[in-house]
This record gives C-alpha cells, sequence and structure tokens, in this order.
C-alpha cells in the first residue's frame, strides 16, 4: 500500500533512498559499454594498396563510431584463397573482401566491364571515372542482390607484364603462357598478342613461374613487387593498356543486421578513403618501380610507335565483349560516358 501521508517520519529517508538506489542502477545502464561489432576483412595481397586501404578505412571508422565496429585485418589470403573469401563474404563468415572486380564476374559478369583496354588516358583519369557518382553508385550495387555489397573502388595502376625471359616489345609475347584473371577482356587481350592466357589463382602464380609452367603474368607493378616477383618474373614491361582497379565489398548479411547509424558510417568511411587515398596509389607505384629495380628486377616502358599499335589492336575488346551481354553493354557504356565526362 502506498504512502499517502508525507508527513510519516521514515517517508523522506525513504524517498531520498529510492532516488539515490534509481540513480545508481540508471548510471549503472548508461555505464555499459555499446556493442562492438567486429569487422573480420581480408585481402590476398600484402604491404600495398589493397592492404593500406583497410588500414585507413579502419582508422577512419573507428573515430567515425567512436569504436563501436572493430575491424580486424588479414592480408596475404590468411582468410583463405579468393574464392573462398568471396563465398565468406556472402555468407557473412567474413565481413569484408577487397581486390580486383574481375574476381566477382561469376556473381554478375558486369564487374568485368573495368578490364576494358584503352578506357583512361592515365591513372587520373580513371580515378575521376571511378569516383563519378553515377557510375560509382552503379558498379557498387552490382552484386547486392547476391550478398555482396560494394563500398569502395579505386585505381591501383596500369597494367604491364612480368615476364621470366626478356621482354622488349610486343613480339616478345607471342607463344607465351600469360596468367590473367577469369574475364573475357582479360583473355582476349592476350589473344589478340598471339600469347596464351592462363586464368589461375594469385597464390598459384608464382610457383608457376618458378617451375615453368608460367612463362609470366598480366599485372600490377606494386603488387608484384610486393610479393617478389623480381625473383622468378624479372622483366617488367610496362605496356599501360589498361588500368587495374580494386573493389571493396562488403557482407550485405552482416551490413544490414547494424543499426542504421553504423550502416551509413561504414558506407560513408568507404566511400571517404576511396576518394583519398589515390595519391598514395600513385606514389606506391613509383615506390614500387624503385624497389623492383633496387631488387635487380627490370622495367621496361613500351616504346611510342610500340603503344600506338597495341592501342590499336586493343580498343574494340570492351565494345566487342560487352555486346555480347545486354547488362554488360549497358554498364561498358555507363562508363564510356563517365570516362568522356572526366576526361579533363
Amino acid at each position: 500500500m502506498p504512502f499517502r501521508n508525507r508527513k510519516f517520519p521514515g517517508f523522506q529517508a525513504m524517498r531520498s533512498l529510492v532516488t539515490a538506489f534509481t540513480l545508481v542502477i540508471a548510471g549503472a545502464v548508461a555505464a555499459q559499454p555499446a556493442e562492438v561489432h567486429v569487422m573480420k576483412v581480408g585481402t590476398a595481397t600484402l604491404n600495398d594498396l589493397q592492404h593500406e586501404w583497410y588500414k585507413r578505412f579502419a582508422a577512419d571508422l573507428a573515430l567515425r563510431t567512436a569504436g563501436r565496429i572493430k575491424v580486424e585485418i588479414y592480408p596475404a589470403g590468411q582468410l583463405g584463397a579468393i574464392p573462398r573469401m568471396i563465398e565468406g563474404v556472402q555468407f557473412g563468415t567474413i565481413q569484408a573482401w577487397n581486390g580486383p572486380p574481375q574476381f566477382l564476374a561469376g556473381i554478375d559478369s558486369r564487374f568485368s566491364v573495368l578490364s576494358a583496354p584503352g578506357v583512361f588516358k592515365d591513372a587520373a583519369h580513371a580515378n575521376r571515372t571511378l569516383q563519378d557518382s553515377e557510375f560509382n553508385q552503379a558498379f557498387l550495387g552490382l552484386g547486392s542482390n547476391r550478398g555482396i555489397r560494394g563500398i569502395g573502388l579505386f585505381v591501383t595502376g596500369p597494367a604491364g607484364f612480368a615476364m621470366r625471359t626478356r621482354t622488349e616489345r610486343l613480339a616478345d609475347l607471342e607463344g607465351r603462357k600469360i596468367r590473367v584473371l577469369a574475364a573475357d577482356m582479360d583473355r582476349e587481350q592476350i589473344r589478340r598478342l598471339k600469347a596464351s592466357p592462363v586464368p589461375m589463382a594469385l597464390g598459384e602464380v608464382l610457383p608457376a613461374l618458378q617451375q615453368g609452367a608460367l612463362d609470366g603474368v598480366m599485372s600490377v607493378l606494386p603488387v608484384l613487387s610486393a610479393l617478389r616477383y623480381y625473383d622468378s618474373a624479372k622483366y617488367f614491361y610496362a605496356t599501360d593498356q589498361a588500368m587495374v582497379t580494386i573493389i571493396t565489398g562488403v557482407s550485405k548479411t552482416w551490413l544490414d543486421k547494424l543499426p542504421a547509424d553504423l550502416q551509413a558510417a561504414v558506407l560513408e568511411s568507404g566511400r571517404k578513403v576511396s576518394q583519398e587515398i589515390f595519391q598514395w596509389s600513385i606514389d606506391d607505384y613509383a615506390k614500387a618501380k624503385d624497389d623492383w629495380i633496387k631488387a635487380g628486377g627490370q622495367f621496361v616502358p613500351i616504346s611510342a610507335s610500340e603503344r600506338d599499335a597495341l592501342a590499336k589492336l586493343l580498343a574494340p575488346i570492351g565494345a566487342e565483349v560487352s555486346a555480347k551481354t545486354p547488362g554488360d553493354k549497358a554498364m561498358f557504356e555507363l562508363m564510356i560516358r563517365a570516362a568522356d565526362r572526366t576526361k579533363n
């Protein structure tokens, strides 16, 4: 029965005790730390742009969420081969993966349009195109219905060839077995150079080069230098015919379970870091070149005449390959329009 007579001798003391107890309980509840969401992120490489992106993303997200999301970074394939990491992201056992979007072509073939050669005049132009709002949003959303939400898209550098034997001309590539990504556009480039394209997981490439099962690999110099390819394929032929790009995809299952403010923070951190990391990629390419040469590798830039011949040979690939599938054609044309908008 409630005390209705506030003149009751113990009433004031009891009310003070109840108030104090209530404040203690409220303070204890308020002092409970917010739930920390662990975000395991993986990549196949080490000490390169992909790894650096994660470091910057982790730092930015920690500040943006006051530590409510803890990013755990696993480089160098610690979470498995690339296909296994991608599956992990789809199923939610891994929260993010980053790497060339062509590895996602099995999920949606439109991811491969960035392999098209001859689209960008240089890395800066490629970066502006990737950050173009219309193209960026469309491309990052491609895998959402298959469990992967893109949060970052950025350029790592121009493609070239690391070869076991001296390579100074396009003719030196003829008849060679060259590792490429699995996308049709990558394979078609090698075919038109009269060589044999060999799709292969990154972890298998170096042993294949060492054993002679491969003659070379088409990739970007910072990745090759960081993984010490100069010991097995020391001749880097800088053809620059296409730009190697990177996408970061997060598990949509995991993302959708986050509170709305944390979902927004993940997307904003991904966008911010992708926009800001470009200069680091330029500096990293220059450093990779120096490291390559210092380690005994050779860096051979393509001559002006060979560059013109290569451009003429490969330029039709993007339109021809993408035309086989309506969705690919539409995404390729969207990219071309963005490239036209961002030329200067």
